[in-house]
């Protein structure tokens, strides 16, 4: 008897410390080289430990009563986030199928049947003399497990489980994104109001100018040449705010789709806003690899690629499972639940591949193949985000600069033109000169707010590139 209980403890103790084996290799992340600070300089504020961007708000910095409005409806109605939603909630079921075989397996059956027996069948039942046709009743219950002696099933489990996280992740990258396009949209939009507004503007003073000029001619103090140029400039200025609306109205419309509109219903008052500029905290590039989703779910499918070696390298050896079933059988259905009628089995169950022609050597280099796939990604993706940032900083470093100077081009084109309009009146110039004053204010007029729109627009990507107020801590 004390050897029997000795020899017990010492199965289990063995498949104890089998069961702790692992054939996935250690988890290595593939280095990326990271400066120890941004190439290109802006002018935002130097971000402290604890200065982050608004977890799920970001776009609030902007000030915008329409943006914030917008932006809860994109949460909403988003048929494109619905849809990464929905990627997400596969990847978790898929998660909690694999934890599924760390538990054992219980299952009933019941069954009912007549049967006939041949008469030649061999080792008849009841022998000779027993009858060729009967019923068998059967209820039972079997219960299994599999030993996960060679970490098969807890590899398994941990691929689903990185898996699930870099579907988590890419939610929150399509979010971010989404966000960051309905803000981009928005604020393009309402720098097109700013241009129709200027335009519509400068198409009445030069109707007015138009008035002077005929009036001018009418007294033979102006020739028709210079009526034509006139006309010219107010039929340019008209057009090019017919061309201004139509872009809006493409915004408009993208904007609808976002927001999970109708473009046909969808509607944004023309409104003339100044959109604040905010100050983002850039941070390190080394914070980056926490701040961004994509790097996050980048980062995860490296651990579920691993995993999944461990996975097939246990095929190599064998499974073990573990099986018990009881239950009652019986041909009389009247006295069928009764201590006689019992039946029940238990026993190990061992099943291993001999021979596959090379199969799971190949699923094995499969899998290593796409663990490295999986870092060849990752890299990317990191080196991907530190260009885009120094990309958004460069811009808005020297879309600074240039609306600094275009400020400056517009007062001084808007003085020339004055000069030019009271030579004209006086007699000392010919319209020429007013046209050529006119052109050159409202294209430096345009450039400045072209200018102003691009440094918001920038400022929108840049918080896309940083993650938005994303961190790795925010996954489960």
């Amino acid at each position: 008897m004390a050897r029997s209980k000795a020899s017990c403890a010492l199965a289990a103790g063995l498949i104890l410390e089998l069961g702790a084996c692992s054939f996935a290799p250690p988890l290595k992340i593939p280095d990326v080289p990271a400066a120890a600070g941004y190439k290109e300089t802006a002018p935002w504020t130097t971000a402290l430990p604890a200065d982050d961007l608004p977890r799920d708000a970001w776009w609030t910095l902007y000030h915008d009563a329409d943006l914030n409005a917008l932006q809860k409806r994109l949460i909403a109605n988003s048929p494109d986030l619905a849809a990464a939603l929905a990627r997400y909630q596969q990847a978790r079921a898929i998660s909690d199928q694999a934890s599924s075989g760390l538990f054992p397996t219980l299952s009933g059956s019941a069954n009912a049947q007549r049967d006939r027996q041949s008469e030649s069948k061999p080792l008849r039942v009841l022998g000779p003399n027993s009858p060729d046709e009967y019923r068998s009743y059967t209820l039972g219950v079997e219960v299994d497990y599999e030993f996960d002696l060679w970490g098969r099933i807890r590899n398994q489990v941990a691929s689903g489980t990185a898996a699930e996280q870099a579907a988590q992740a890419d939610l929150e990258s399509a979010r971010l994104s989404l966000q960051a396009q309905l803000a981009d949209s928005y604020i393009a939009l309402r720098g097109f109001d700013r241009a129709v507004a200027l335009l519509n503007d400068t198409a009445a003073a030069y109707a007015k100018a138009l008035e002077l000029t005929m009036t001018r001619h009418d007294a033979g103090i102006a020739s028709g040449l210079d009526v034509a140029r006139a006309q010219t400039q107010l039929d340019s200025s008209r057009s090019q705010a017919e061309q201004a609306l139509a872009q809006r109205a493409l915004l408009e419309h993208a904007i609808a789709a976002l927001v999970g509109e109708s473009a046909s219903s969808f509607t944004l008052e023309p409104r003339l806003v100044d959109i604040m500029l905010p100050q983002v905290p850039a941070g390190l590039p080394s914070t980056l690899l926490q701040r961004r989703p994509d790097i996050a779910a980048a980062q995860r499918r490296i651990a579920a690629a691993n995993a999944s070696i461990g996975v097939a390298q246990a095929a190599f050896f064998p499974a073990v499972t573990l099986s018990a079933l009881a239950g009652y059988q019986s041909r009389d259905i009247g006295n069928f639940i009764r201590a006689p009628n019992t039946y029940w089995a238990i026993g190990p169950s061992l099943f291993v591949t001999l021979y596959d022609a090379g199969k799971r050597q190949a699923e094995v280099a499969r899998s290593q193949a796409v663990l490295d796939e999986a870092g060849a990604k990752y890299r990317g993706v990191v080196l991907s985000a530190f260009q885009q940032v120094e990309d958004n900083l460069a811009l808005l470093s020297h879309y600074r600069s240039a609306a600094d100077s275009e400020r400056s081009a517009v007062v001084a084109a808007q003085r020339s033109l004055n000069f030019a309009t009271t030579r004209y009146r006086e007699g000392a110039a010919n319209y020429l000169e007013v046209v050529t004053a006119q052109a050159a204010t409202l294209q430096a007029q345009r450039n400045a707010l072209d200018l102003d729109t691009r440094q918001y627009r920038a400022s929108v990507q840049l918080i896309r590139a940083l993650g938005g107020g994303w961190s790795a801590t925010d996954q489960k």
